[in-house]
């Protein structure tokens, strides 16, 4: 007999609800899947990072044990993989467990293997080939979403960059980016020699490099999920970028806006259509599953450029998931997990796609990843907890109530705030303090902080207090983001 096959959002809906499969979501914290736990029966966080201090009924955080630096989120990951806590917590609640992460790596596979556990997600081979910016725009090309115009190189030095750059008519105000990294570290602004000697130890022999023509553009960011029934889309949202107020990353993202008058009807439905494209090329690449681009959208003529591609869940996908179209239909997160749980369905994907593009289907909501900017370093002696916070008249910010949804945020009056950093931990530059979440915008037209936001983000950051350290030693801050 046949298996049944799932028909419609309200059957999918249902057949989460009555999940029982044991899926636990293995990261850092639990930011980037926020709220998925209630829309799925048997979902649990495990995490490293205890951000509501024991408070969330479904995270999980073990016992901090004796363990090597960590060097990536892959490192945390498989830390708590191999810890009995979490071997222990995962074989009392039975089941084969199916994992799902931010970041994982081969080492993670092979961990998973011996616990007996299932990714829920593409390999980290074909993830990692995937991530390499200079691949997106090989695959980008097969899809035919065009990227701004560049050339792939290696690059020796700064006179053979001038030779590249003239052999391809690109100019010399350029924006050069090497294979990997996030958040703007391995983005470098280059206009002269001296901008050029400033980061040529991340350029010269790191293989081959991105080399763009610089535009006046404003940054973008739209998650999709790519499923054997099409391409699922969600909304086009602006992206919060190297605000010293925020992050001390030039081109850093620290943030997204979700509003449906971002962009321009035309605008959106083309960036759209571009993810749909390639998402399908994805899939013929061997992806699938959930993924995020970033376009370059040009302010003078709203020309649409492919920036890069995150193949795998990223820090926008806490906003996509709980947009208004999330709570109408489902998170986009959802199509994810049942494209990997191995359970049939037949969904209408243009139909889905049509009705997620309605603008009604868009509530305002802003997100602001804070960081210390500061070039100091010192001691966490004490730190606002996540919760409701509350702006008082004079612009100060005050504690309101715990909490873990971001729904409880009621008026743009309130804010929730995900605590990162707490007290005992060292803060650095660019160390991750907390996220901020608010209603409506947080930039103005002209793509400024609001005034509003900067007295969010001052009234966060006034509630850090530190001590200095002990000793003049120097904390080598870690070159990898947890969110």
């Amino acid at each position: 007999m046949p298996k049944k096959k799932l028909k419609n959002i309200s059957e999918i809906r249902r057949y989460f609800h009555r999940n029982e499969h044991p899926i636990y979501f293995i990261s850092a914290t639990n930011f980037n899947l926020l709220g998925i736990d209630e829309w799925v029966k048997n979902f649990k966080y495990i995490n490293y990072l205890d951000c509501y201090d024991g408070r969330h009924p479904n995270v999980f955080c073990p016992s901090e044990q004796p363990h090597h630096e960590f060097q990536s989120i892959e490192d945390i990951n498989n830390y708590l993989l191999q810890h009995k806590e979490v071997l222990d917590y995962m074989k009392n609640r039975g089941g084969k467990p199916k994992l799902v992460f931010l970041m994982f790596d081969k080492e993670t596979e092979k961990i998973a293997k011996e616990i007996g556990a299932e990714i829920w997600f593409p390999k980290a081979k074909l993830r990692e080939n995937c991530d390499n910016k200079i691949e997106t725009v090989r695959i980008g090309n097969k899809a035919g979403v065009p990227s701004v115009p560049n050339t792939l190189s290696e690059v020796e030095g700064y006179e053979h960059l001038e030779e590249i750059c003239k052999k391809s008519d690109l100019g010399s105000d350029l924006v050069l980016q090497s294979a990997f990294g996030d958040s703007g570290h391995t983005t470098f602004f280059i206009k002269s020699e001296s901008d050029f000697r400033k980061h040529e130890h991340e350029i010269v022999g790191q293989g081959e490099i991105k080399i763009m023509k610089r535009i006046d553009c404003r940054g973008s960011a739209i998650e999709a999920c790519a499923t054997k029934q099409g391409t699922i889309v969600g909304p086009l949202m602006t992206e919060l970028v190297g605000f010293k107020e925020l992050t001390p990353y030039r081109g850093g993202w620290c943030g997204n806006e979700i509003f449906s008058t971002a962009f321009p009807p035309k605008v959106r439905q083309k960036a759209r259509e571009l993810t749909f494209k390639f998402g399908e090329q994805l899939k013929k690449e061997g992806y699938r599953g959930y993924f995020e681009l970033d376009f370059l959208i040009d302010k003078k003529t709203n020309d649409i450029w492919l920036g890069e591609l995150n193949p795998r869940i990223t820090g926008a996908s806490s906003m996509t998931n709980h947009a208004a179209f999330a709570h109408a239909d489902a998170p986009l997160f959802l199509f994810h997990l049942l494209e990997f749980s191995g359970k049939e369905f037949d969904l209408d994907v243009e139909a889905l796609n049509a009705r997620w593009s309605d603008p009604d289907m868009i509530d305002s909501w802003s997100q602001m990843v804070i960081k210390h900017t500061e070039d100091s370093v010192d001691i966490l002696t004490q730190a606002p907890e996540s919760g409701i916070y509350r702006m008082l008249d004079d612009g100060s910010v005050v504690f309101d109530r715990f909490d873990y949804h971001r729904r409880a945020v009621e008026s743009e009056k309130e804010a929730f705030f995900l605590r990162i950093l707490k007290p005992g931990d060292y803060r650095y530059e660019g160390a991750d303090l907390g996220i901020l979440v608010t209603r409506g915008r947080s930039m103005t037209q002209s793509f400024k902080l609001t005034e509003r936001s900067k007295k969010w983000i001052n009234g966060i950051k006034r509630a850090f207090q530190a001590r200095p350290l002990p000793t003049a030693a120097e904390l080598e801050s870690p070159a990898f983001k947890i969110l």
